[in-house]
C-alpha cells in the first residue's frame, strides 16, 4: 500500500482540494483510494455525532463506503487549534487511535490520501504535533503552498521542518488562491527553484470548489 499525507503552509491553502485531486487522480488509474483527516475543528453537529465538511468530502469521494470514524477519528465543534479544542473537549489525541483508523482504510484500499490539519507545526498536545503522524503512518508528504503574499518564506520554513523531522517532501503544488497577487508567476519559479521537492501541478483559482485532479501531474513524484 501506498499513500501521502496532505500539510500547507498555513490553514485554507487548499489542502482538501489538493487532497480530493490526488485522489480524483489516482481512481483515474483505475486505484481504490479512501481519503483520511484524523484530527479536525469546526465541525457541525449531526444525528451520529460530530462531523466535518472536508473530512465529509474526502469520504464520499474515497472509492468505497467505509465508517466516518475511521476517516475522522477526532472532531471538534470549535473552529479553533486543535489541541485547545481538544483541551477544551477533556479529550487527548491518542496517536495510537489514529493509528487504528488509518490501518483500517490501509486495509480498505490501494491508497490512502491523509490531510493535515493548519499546518505542519500544528501542536495536537503536550508533545505532539501534526508533523508525527505522517512519520508513525510511513507516509511521505506533499505540501501544499497558498500562492499570496509571504507564500516563500512560509513554504521554505514549512519545508525545512519537513527535512528536520526526517520526513520525505515527495512533491509540493503550488494554489493560486489568491487571483490579484502581483508576480505570482515569479513567486512560483522562485518557490521551484527552491524547494527540494517536484512541483506536481499549479492549481489556478476557481470558480467553485471542485476536483484540481487535472492540474496534478503524479508521475512526478519519486517514492524510493
Amino acid at each position: 500500500m501506498t499513500g501521502l499525507f496532505v500539510t500547507g503552509t498555513d490553514t485554507d491553502c487548499g489542502k482538501t482540494e489538493v487532497a480530493l485531486g490526488l485522489m480524483a487522480a489516482w481512481q483515474a488509474e483505475g486505484r481504490t483510494v479512501l481519503g483520511m483527516k484524523p484530527v479536525a475543528s469546526g465541525c457541525h453537529s449531526t444525528p451520529g455525532g460530530l462531523r466535518n465538511g472536508d473530512a465529509e468530502r474526502l469520504l464520499a469521494q474515497g472509492s468505497r463506503a467505509v465508517d466516518y470514524r475511521f476517516v475522522n477519528p477526532y472532531a471538534f465543534a470549535p473552529p479553533i487549534a486543535p489541541h485547545v479544542a481538544a483541551e477544551q473537549a477533556a479529550v487527548e489525541i491518542d496517536l495510537e487511535i489514529i493509528d487504528a483508523a488509518f490501518a483500517e482504510l490501509a486495509a480498505a484500499a490501494e491508497r490512502v490520501v491523509v490531510e493535515g490539519v493548519g499546518g505542519w507545526r500544528v501542536p495536537l498536545g503536550a508533545g505532539r504535533f501534526l508533523g508525527d503522524l505522517p512519520r508513525r503512518l510511513d507516509l511521505p508528504v506533499v505540501l501544499v503552498v497558498g500562492i499570496r503574499l509571504g507564500c516563500i518564506n512560509q513554504a521554505l520554513l514549512t519545508a525545512e521542518a519537513i527535512a528536520a523531522d526526517g520526513i520525505r517532501l515527495v512533491g509540493w503544488v503550488a494554489n493560486r488562491i489568491d487571483p490579484e497577487m502581483a508576480a505570482a508567476e515569479e513567486n512560483i519559479a522562485t518557490l521551484d527553484a527552491l524547494i527540494p521537492a517536484p512541483c506536481l501541478g499549479v492549481v489556478p483559482r476557481l470558480a467553485s470548489p471542485v476536483r484540481c485532479a487535472g492540474h496534478l501531474e503524479l508521475g512526478a513524484i519519486a517514492w524510493h
